[in-house]
């Protein structure tokens, strides 16, 4: 049985008190006689909202493997997931207390070798993507699905966009009929005219945003999720490609530039929040390498926020009204004025239990 609690402090990313009482797991109007007072800088839980629960640097995860990552994540404070395509069936991980919660995207959907072996689904007729965007809503929770909008095209050597604009366009209507939300893979430039024209709801990575692409994505109400230190990779990727030498140098003019265009897409107005790409290159339990990450370009009190309450405002989470679940990590320091505070959280709670810390 979790205790009742009185949670009170700062929010460090409006500066305001915090005031919350908390019983049975959950936020309730008015604190109990006997509740253990906690104080500190509060947020609702960190969002990670890119990251893949059930792949790891070694291909598909076990289900042992796959609840660990979600452990990861839990402990470093990240409490709800988008988990944005994965090889193994999660959905034993969904709707458990002890675990963040976890929306599911189904599995990548991309082209015959023009992807990740063994991550996604291959199509081998691109027609077939409105189809298949079908099945996977069905098999994920039903609020995201993940289309693979660029990768290497090895006939010519360099990132290329997958499908034609027109299927694009009926695939992503095919989503929206269904009142599911899509996201779509892109490093290059090449393929987000047509992502954006079909109605893609979120770019990630987005490394190859210019400024027209930004603007239609600001006018839209498209989001961006970075992925900040998975691009960090981006040279060691150039590295490996002797094959393939405009890819090379392509990829290392996107990693150079790549900070620029998300300041460039947050002046314009783009929606940005923090999502690790963990999975593959990235260990799961690194939301606080990303928040600092994006606080070098957003300042920390906007990355922090965009990663707590803005994040599960747009993911439809709850956060901390009376009802909610009692998701909430609470540090001694502040971490606007030193951000790898976000590296020890004095204690997490989630759904009322404290998972790290002690009270």
């Amino acid at each position: 049985m979790s205790p009742d609690l009185r949670v009170r402090g700062t929010d460090p990313t409006t500066g305001e008190p915090v005031d919350l009482a908390v019983s049975g797991g959950r936020i309730v109007d008015g604190a109990a006689a006997e509740a253990v007072t906690v104080t500190g800088f509060v947020v609702p839980g960190f969002v990670d909202a890119h990251c893949h629960v059930g792949y790891s640097p070694h291909g598909p995860a076990t289900p042992a493997e796959a609840e660990q990552q979600a452990l990861a994540n839990l402990r470093a404070g990240a409490l709800a997931l988008r988990d944005c395509g994965s090889p193994v069936d999660t959905r034993e991980l969904v709707d458990r207390d002890d675990l963040p919660v976890l929306i599911r995207s189904g599995r990548h959907v991309a082209f015959v070798k023009r992807y990740i072996r063994d991550l996604g689904v291959d199509l081998d007729d691109p027609a077939d993507l409105p189809a298949e965007v079908a099945r996977q809503i069905a098999y994920g929770s039903g609020q995201w699905v993940k289309i693979v909008g660029d990768w290497i095209d090895r006939d010519i050597g360099d990132l290329a966009p997958l499908w034609p604009d027109d299927v694009l366009a009926r695939a992503v209507a095919v989503a929206h009929a269904a009142g599911c939300r899509v996201t779509t893979h892109v490093f290059g430039e090449d393929a987000l005219p047509g992502l954006l024209a079909a109605g893609v709801d979120c770019i990630e990575h987005g490394t190859g945003l210019t400024e027209q692409t930004i603007a239609t994505a600001a006018a839209q109400g498209t989001h961006l999720v970075p992925t900040l230190i998975n691009i960090e990779n981006f040279p060691s990727f150039a590295a490996q490609a002797n094959r393939f030498p405009t890819y090379a140098a392509h990829m290392l003019d996107l990693h150079r530039r790549h900070l620029d265009r998300v300041r460039d897409a947050v002046d314009a107005g783009v929606a940005v929040h923090a999502g690790t790409d963990a999975g593959g290159y990235i260990e799961h339990g690194r939301i606080a390498d990303e928040v600092i990450a994006l606080g070098q370009v957003l300042g920390m009190r906007r990355a922090l926020a965009a990663a707590a309450h803005e994040a599960r405002q747009w993911l439809g989470v709850p956060g901390t009204e009376v009802g909610d679940p009692a998701d909430l990590v609470v540090f001694d320091e502040d971490p606007t004025q030193d951000p790898t505070v976000l590296k020890r959280p004095a204690l997490i709670i989630r759904a009322g239990r404290v998972v790290r810390g002690q009270l």
